[in-house]
């Protein structure tokens, strides 16, 4: 098997939902991140929300699942013809022939929190209406997909941070090689919650401002929520113009619980595992979309990775500045960016960088670039040394 053939995408960020308004927001270099109030949250920073999902719950028969998380998937799955697609590949396959692999960092955790708050004075007791099955535990939102088109076929959830939905591209690759299904809709859903916002201010990692990408003051993270959608199938079968998915990287360094590897070790053995799955070498690749997350120490070890493997010609850029760090959803997020750059022969510049970090070396990209594009790759590398990279490709005619 020579790939994953993406036979439909979408995605929702704090940029809109659907591919359209990305397509448009990115081509005007427009950001989603903004410094705004939100739940409880007392915290000088600026945030990548998804708007409208308190008025949005989820399909009557599946109210079990109502939380955040599945709510963001819901309207996810309701964009860009996305959910007609995957009931086409379930009438050719059978509703047991579609697997579904989805990364999340929190899943519906908000759930948890806001039913926390109404515990009983007097036994401590939670909410009657409290259902931690179907929203906090990590599996709610794969088994919120499964629900939602009936299906049968293996379903599971990878949470491994920032990682987690790329490295599902690599679980639904393995899944059909092995003839065990022959489709699968992948990716990520990960939504705001308190836990994340101060958990990730207590390690003083969330800027104050919108995040500035390799910029020379970049001081933490924008956390923002999306999901993103990819319906896959056997590379074989893709078609002139489609994009699939060549090779996947994966590599874990372990160099920290929280920090990466300083030198970009296993950023770089990640990249390098998905050119060689993907048969592709350094100098066929013409954007690289970064992780790019906005510290210091994240945005320095990726840039020692990707320079010690390509140099410094190689065309790239972070697009959480645009998003805000999605997170578990964040890999998934990126992969469809890089699917309507591959689709639509640009690379996009990153927001909010104005002055580049002398220190770092990478060819990064300050504003849009219009190029012909064959192959790309896609970076995401979460705590404890969770490295995945995505190798993807247009089919030529």
């Amino acid at each position: 098997m020579k790939g994953l053939r993406l036979e439909a995408y979408t995605l929702t960020t704090a940029l809109g939902a659907g591919l359209a308004p990305t397509l448009v927001a990115l081509r005007e270099m427009r950001s989603g991140v903004v410094r705004k109030h939100w739940e409880t949250v007392d915290l000088d920073t600026c945030l990548g929300e998804v708007d409208g999902l308190d008025e949005r719950p989820v399909r009557a028969d599946l109210a079990a699942f109502d939380c955040r998380n599945n709510r963001l998937a819901q309207l996810a799955l309701e964009q860009d013809g996305f959910a007609e697609r995957v009931r086409e590949a379930i009438a050719r396959h059978g509703h047991d022939r579609v697997g579904v692999f989805l990364g999340t960092s929190t899943s519906g955790i908000l759930s948890s929190e806001i039913a926390y708050r109404h515990l009983d004075p007097h036994s401590g007791a939670l909410p009657a209406d409290y259902d931690y099955r179907h929203t906090h535990n990590s599996y709610s939102v794969a088994d919120f997909v499964r629900s939602y088109f009936a299906l049968t076929g293996p379903a599971y959830v990878v949470s491994t941070a920032c990682s987690s939905s790329a490295k599902v591209f690599a679980s639904a690759w393995r899944m059909i090689a092995c003839g065990l299904i022959d489709a699968a809709v992948v990716g990520g859903v990960d939504s705001l919650c308190l836990t994340t916002l101060y958990g990730f201010n207590s390690l003083q990692l969330v800027s104050a401002d919108p995040c500035r990408p390799f910029d020379a003051g970049r001081d933490g993270i924008s956390i923002g929520e999306g999901a993103a959608f990819a319906l896959v199938s056997d590379a074989a079968n893709a078609l002139p113009g489609e994009v699939i998915v060549a090779g996947v990287g994966e590599s874990s360094d372990a160099h920290h619980m929280s920090s990466p590897h300083p030198e970009g070790l296993g950023a770089r053995i990640a990249m390098q595992a998905a050119l060689d799955m993907a048969g592709l070498t350094t100098a066929d690749i013409d954007y690289i979309n970064l992780h790019g997350t906005s510290t210091p120490s994240n945005d320095a070890a990726e840039d020692k990775g990707v320079v010690s493997l390509f140099g410094s010609q190689t065309p790239c850029s972070s697009t959480k500045g645009h998003t805000g760090h999605t997170l578990g959803a964040a890999g998934g997020v990126e992969a469809v960016i890089c699917a309507l750059a591959l689709t639509h022969d640009f690379a996009p510049g990153g927001v909010g960088t104005q002055q580049l970090d002398p220190r770092l070396g990478c060819h990064y990209l300050l504003a849009n670039l219009e190029r012909p594009l064959r192959h790309v790759l896609s970076n995401s590398f979460g705590f404890g040394g969770s490295n995945c990279s995505l190798a993807l490709s247009r089919v030529s005619a």
